[in-house]
Parts: structure tokens; C-alpha cells; sequence
């Protein structure tokens, strides 16, 4: 009997394969009283560098397979080894009490856990499953068992389990593990970050029911929907196979617009360009047929690190991009953590609400030590390329005033000590506060660009985080007010004859694109998988058109309205 789950599409494709259940033992030690402690303590400690090795081993691995930045999810679990919040209490619960080492590191572990999953933050609720993968290799160490291994795996299948940690990713053997599909998890958990890399279809987020499905069970599943469909008919197998063909067919038509302008059918030009946050997405921007790089997500060269980057560490980063890119503009953006990007070597003050709080240029202005080392790794890598240097988070003119104020102290501080800079930098800011977005007339007089970064500002116009599953349906980026707001932004731009773009996610939104090309955006930013498809789509729309279209749709009342509209105009141009 057919079962259909629904999850979250956390990495696109569709395939078809038998399910390899994968689930670890549930493990619960009893207490035993010892009678040394100290040699206790001293197995405990074998295991952990037992589980260092282990761990060594698989962030060597990969980082050949997959990139140094995915290998540092593994620097973060090495260094959960060495917490001494976690380590050092599981020691002195054993010495303290005379308990055996698997009972102190579950009880404790235990603890940990259900402190960080109960967190407001989902940054730190992910982080528990971390802690969980860390201390279960541990327990096996103690315990003498193997630690279950996805690598050996030598049959096609698709992989269902409750969750899967780094760990358990990194050794999919993928000659035959061709998609997997978890009970929980977000589009950001690691599993699912790296799913995307690996390039392997994935849905998370499926809930419990999907326990119900064995080993064997023939499975089909649509990751770019986040549909699951287990023991198919044989008509619903031949539907998923023509669908399957359609898919891959479609995916190898967008490979004509790679070397393609982004031009409408009427002969306006945009310009797509790609969000990345390492230096190996710049390849695959290019890949894509990137026109620029619209948003570089700098923080990330500062996260799964022990402390700050240097000047020359960043200097090279962003040199590497701008050459890489040959002459196309590259935006990078300033530090931005806070909110669900915490640097733990900061040791930063909790607070209540971390994305009302003192995040990204607020940190930056509050630390112009760190800030000012960053503003100089950004000049001098200037003369190596098209740089735009962008500023997050404003809200009011005067931290606008305070950042270009330390940059320009940088700026011939530099140029006095000698080093050659770019003859120009356009210095721009990111639109994401309501206040900034309300205010982007007095803010176009200041600076050389916009870029509207939509995640933050939906969260911020609705008061919905975004991170909460409860008020997700508030995130509407196709909303009368979102719409008005960008309207408002564009039209700034446009009086000061700035150019205004667009980082967010909604940049490749196939309904939002032809709102965004009749508002007169000029530069879409998105991942680099949504580029050809953007590219494609743009090509099929009239800006003339879509700007008389724009204007009705903004008198509409609800984003279901307007997606309507969109939908139906957008097929009857590409039928006509």
C-alpha cells in the first residue's frame, strides 16, 4: 500500500531506489560503582583520543572530496572534545562519584543535549546533534563497538533515517547511495548543507511516520517538491520515470544560456550574478554563467575556526575571488554574525533576541579592532579586481557614517604606508531593516548601491522569525508590503541614478523575478544552481510589459492573489 510522506526539499532531483533503514542502537548504560576512579578517567580519555583519530580521519577525507569549508564541520567536532563545559564535568562526575565512564558521559551528554535543543536559536539546536554525533562515537570507543558505518553500504538504495550527523554524510558512498530522507532537520542543518555539495537529492524534515518504512521498501522521491512516496504502483512508477526523464532533460537545456546575457525579450538588460560563502562556490558561479558575485558572505571565513582570521588570511581570500572572477564585480560584504551565526571564540554576551541585537555592522562598530583589520584586507585586495565593498545590517544614517568613516581612515592609512590601492571602490549597503527601506532616499545620497537582502527583511517587516516553524507562514515575499517596500528601494536608486540589486532568497524566485524585472531591479543575486534558470525565464518576459503588470499586482490585497496573477500572466506570455 502506497505511504506519501512530506518533508523539506533540502537538496534538488528526483530518484527512484530501495530504502536502506539506518538506525542506531539506542544505547542506555546502567551505573556501576568503581573502585579507581583515576583509571576510570584514564579509559574516558583513551576513548576521546580514540575519537580524535577518528574524526582526523574523516575531516581529511572531506576535505579531498568536498572542500576545506565542509571539513570544518569536523574542526567544530574536534573541538567539542575539548570543551571543558562537556569534557571536564563527565571527569569530575567520575571521580566525584565512582561511576563508570559510560554512565558519566551519557547522564551528562544527556543534559548538554537537551539544553541546546530546547534553545530559541537554531543555529544552536542544530549544534546538538553535534554534540550527540561526538559522544556517541565516544560510547562506542568505551563500549568496544564499531561505529555504524554508511561507507559500506554496496547496493543502490536511498537512505532513511531519523537524522544523520556530519559523520554519517561525509561517508555516503555515492556509486550507490543515490538520495536520502530524514525525520528531522532544516534546510541549514549540516546534513542538509551538505547534501547540496555532495549534489545528492535529500529531504528533511519528514517526521516520525516515516519510522514506518523497512529496509527493502521501494521508494521514489521528488527533492526538488520534498516528496516522498513509498511502495509506488507500477503506474505510479512509470509516472515518476517519464517525469524523471522530463526533469534531467530540462536541467540539460539550461546549459544554452550559460555563456547567454541576461537580456529580456525586449531588450532590457539585468545582470544575474551569485551569493557565495567560499572560495570553492566561486568556480561553480562561473559554472553557471555568473555575471557577477552579488553577495560574499564573508563571516564564513571566520566560523568552524578556533579564533579570528589575520589581515593576510582575509587579504588572500578576497583576493582569490576577484582574481578568479577576472574583472566582473564582485560585492563582498562586511562581518555579518549575530542572530543564527555566533563565532563561539568571541565568548559574546547571550542575549534574548540575538536578531534584534547587537549583530553584524553593530558588532563591527562596537569592535572596530576586528573591523578595521577586515577594511584593510578589503583595500588591499582592491587593485586585484572589481570590488564593491557592502555594508549589513543599517538601520540609521549614522552607522552608515561611522562605517565609511573607519574605512576611509583605513583607506589612507594604507596609501600612506605605500600599498597600492584600487583607483575606485564603490561602497554600497544592504537593505534589510524597515527603517532603511523607508529612509532609502536619504540613504541613496550616501552610497554608491543598494542590495536588498529579503530574508531579513520579510522577517523584520512581519515580525516573523524565520527560523520558527510556528509563524512560517508569515514568510511571504510575494506580500503588498514586501512589494511596496522593494518599489520603494528601486525608485530611490533610480532618482540618484544608483543601482539597486537584490541578495536575498526571493532573487530566484521564478514568481517573484518577473515582479523584480518590472520593478526595475537591476541586479538579481542568487545561488548559482538558480542562475540558468533565471536567465531562461528573464529571456521569455517583457520588461515593458511586466512594469505595467508590476503596478496591478501591487494593488492587490494578499500574496495568494498576487502569486495567482503572476502565474497566469507568466504562462500566457510564454504561450504566446
Amino acid at each position: 500500500m502506497e505511504q506519501i510522506f512530506k518533508g523539506i526539499g533540502a537538496s534538488r532531483g528526483l530518484v527512484a531506489a530501495r530504502a536502506f533503514v539506518y538506525k542506531l542502537e539506542s544505547y542506555v548504560p546502567a551505573q556501576a560503582q568503581v573502585e579507581q576512579p583515576d583509571l576510570e578517567v584514564e579509559r574516558f580519555q583513551t576513548a576521546i583520543r580514540q575519537a580524535q583519530a577518528e574524526l582526523e580521519q574523516i575531516r581529511d577525507i572531506t576535505e579531498r572530496r568536498l572542500g576545506s569549508d565542509k571539513a570544518e564541520i569536523f574542526e567544530g567536532h574536534l573541538m567539542i572534545l575539548e570543551d571543558p563545559d562537556l569534557i571536564d564535568v563527565i571527569i569530575e562526575k567520575v571521580k566525584e562519584e565512582s561511576v563508570n565512564a559510560e554512565y558519566a558521559l551519557y547522564v551528562t551528554s544527556r543534559s548538554f543535549i537537551d539544553m541546546l535543543s530546547q534553545m530559541d536559536d537554531e543555529y544552536l539546536r542544530e549544534r546538538a546533534a553535534d554534540v550527540r554525533d561526538v559522544c556517541n562515537r565516544i560510547m562506542n570507543n568505551l563500549r568496544g563497538k564499531q561505529q555504524a558505518d554508511l561507507s559500506a553500504i554496496s547496493e543502490e538504495c536511498i537512505v532513511i533515517a531519523e537524522d544523520l550527523t556530519p559523520s554519517d554524510t561525509a561517508k555516503l558512498n555515492l556509486d550507490y547511495v543515490k538520495g536520502f530522507v530524514t525525520e528531522i532537520g532544516s534546510r541549514t542543518s549540516h546534513s542538509a548543507i551538505m547534501a547540496r555539495s555532495l549534489g545528492i537529492p535529500a529531504i528533511v524534515g519528514a517526521g516520525a511516520e516515516l519510522s514506518r518504512i523497512e529496509t527493502g521498501t521501494m521508494i521514489v522521491m521528488d527533492a526538488t517538491e520534498g516528496v516522498l512516496r513509498a511502495n509506488p504502483s507500477t503506474e505510479e512508477l512509470i509516472e515518476f520515470g517519464e517525469k524523471k526523464i522530463r526533469y534531467d532533460q530540462r536541467q540539460a537545456e539550461f546549459a544554452k544560456w550559460v555563456n547567454r546575457s541576461s537580456v529580456s525579450s525586449d531588450g532590457h538588460s539585468v545582470e544575474l550574478a551569485a551569493n557565495i560563502g567560499k572560495l570553492e562556490d566561486v568556480q561553480k558561479a562561473l559554472d553557471n554563467g555568473a555575471e557577477a558575485i552579488g553577495l560574499f558572505r564573508t563571516e564564513f571565513l571566520y566560523m568552524g575556526r578556533s579564533k579570528l582570521p589575520t589581515e593576510d588570511e582575509q587579504f588572500n581570500s578576497y583576493k582569490y575571488v576577484l582574481e578568479k572572477m577576472n574583472g566582473k564585480p564582485v560585492v563582498i560584504r562586511t562581518l555579518d554574525i549575530g542572530g543564527d551565526k555566533e563565532l563561539p571564540y568571541l565568548n559574546l554576551p547571550k542575549e534574548s533576541n540575538p536578531f534584534l541585537g547587537q549583530r553584524a555592522l553593530r558588532f563591527c562598530l562596537d569592535r572596530p579592532d576586528i573591523f578595521r583589520t577586515q577594511l584593510r584586507a578589503l583595500l588591499r585586495a582592491s587593485r586585484y579586481g572589481n570590488l564593491k565593498i557592502m555594508f549589513p545590517m543599517i538601520a540609521v544614517l549614522s552607522e552608515l557614517h561611522a562605517a565609511k568613516q573607519l574605512l576611509e581612515e583605513e583607506k589612507r592609512k594604507l596609501e600612506a604606508e605605500g600599498v597600492e590601492l584600487a583607483e575606485r571602490i564603490e561602497v554600497g549597503m544592504m537593505i534589510e531593516v524597515p527603517s532603511a527601506a523607508i529612509s532609502a532616499d536619504l540613504f541613496a545620497k550616501e552610497v554608491d548601491f543598494f542590495s536588498i537582502g529579503t530574508n531579513d527583511l520579510i522577517q523584520y517587516t512581519m515580525a516573523a522569525d524565520r527560523m520558527n516553524e510556528t509563524v512560517s507562514y508569515l514568510y511571504q515575499p510575494c506580500h503588498p508590503s514586501i512589494l511596496r517596500l522593494i518599489r520603494m528601494v528601486i525608485e530611490a536608486g533610480r532618482k540618484e541614478g544608483k543601482w539597486v540589486g537584490m541578495c536575498g532568497e526571493m532573487a530566484g524566485d521564478e514568481t517573484a523575478i518577473p515582479l523584480l524585472l518590472g520593478l526595475g531591479l537591476h541586479e538579481f543575486s542568487m545561488s548559482a544552481s538558480s542562475i540558468l534558470p533565471a536567465r531562461e525565464l528573464i529571456g521569455h518576459l517583457s520588461r515593458k510589459e511586466w512594469s505595467s503588470l508590476a503596478d496591478e499586482a501591487m494593488a492587490l490585497k494578499t500574496q495568494e492573489e498576487i502569486i495567482a496573477f503572476v502565474r497566469n500572466h507568466k504562462q500566457g506570455g510564454q504561450n504566446a
